[in-house]
């Protein structure tokens, strides 16, 4: 048994802001016995405008990167650190024709940096309820790669946001060993409110994995609002914690042997007949 953390935040333009509100909620899960604490995608730089520039402030230990390192020491847990604009190549003086990757980081409980994900899937929608147009690619480069890592609450699957509408790489993460899956995100407020709960409980049951997912939250922003609702799914799709559209913290119980009980009492992993 371990506990993890979903961390919902408000982000402003000011990433010290953000990060100082994002400190006090890592110290109260922290507090509360997380071992394990997962943060909204963009929170750090939200809305920021040229990620080439904070992809090469962030190359060699930036704001954000050393924030995450001291705090994951600081309070000895695992921490997700939302996303931030990082380059494939961090030492290449100039990448005028580059876009960088929305890269989730994960850290371990000494600050190592010692898992980075690259999202794969860009969100370049057309929003109808809102009649918004989001497109990612027009920043961001598509990652390739699935990424796990092992850590004392299991072996945890990285994903981001908009991944979350794209089973198969979750069953790809499930197949390469992953009993948690974390899905920091900033779901817009239209798309939240009809399917944000809703694919974080799939994921769980279709992968008979826990699911933690950490949301951007603000429904009343006048320009890009997003819903909240972080919550933490088990193997069963039972929601164990939910939020609802303010900033603060959930936390839960990881028990991998139900995990591994379920996986043998209902084999769907491996009663698979179409790859």
């Amino acid at each position: 048994m371990a506990k993890v953390a979903a961390i919902q935040l408000k982000s402003d333009g000011d990433p010290s802001s953000n990060l100082a509100v994002a400190a006090h909620f890592i110290g109260e899960a922290a507090r509360a016995g997380a071992k394990l604490a997962v943060l909204p995608e963009h929170f750090v730089y939200y809305n920021v405008r040229d990620t080439q520039a904070v992809a090469e402030a962030e190359a060699n230990q930036g704001l954000a990167r050393q924030f995450f390192a001291e705090h994951a020491s600081k309070h000895e847990l695992w921490l997700v650190g939302g996303t931030l604009p990082l380059f494939n190549d961090q030492t290449a003086a100039s990448r005028d024709n580059d876009k960088p990757h929305a890269t989730s980081l994960l850290y371990d409980a000494c600050g190592r940096e010692v898992a980075a994900y690259e999202k794969i899937h860009l969100f370049d929608v057309n929003v109808q309820k809102t009649g918004k147009r989001y497109c990612e690619s027009d920043s961001y480069a598509h990652g390739t790669r699935p990424v796990i890592a092992q850590t004392p609450c299991g072996c945890v699957g990285m994903s981001v946001c908009y991944d979350l509408r794209f089973p198969e790489l979750y069953r790809q993460l499930t197949e390469q060993g992953a009993e948690v899956l974390v899905v920091p995100s900033a779901f817009t407020a239209a798309t939240g409110q009809a399917h944000w709960q809703l694919l974080l409980r799939a994921r769980a049951v279709e992968n008979l994995s826990y699911v933690v997912g950490a949301n951007l939250c603000n429904r009343d922003h006048s320009k890009k609002p997003t819903w909240g609702g972080s919550a933490i799914i088990d193997p069963w799709g039972e929601v164990l914690a939910e939020m609802d559209d303010e900033e603060g913290f959930i936390i839960a119980d990881i028990d991998l042997a139900r995990v591994q009980e379920l996986r043998q009492n209902m084999p769907v992993l491996t009663h698979r007949r179409l790859a």
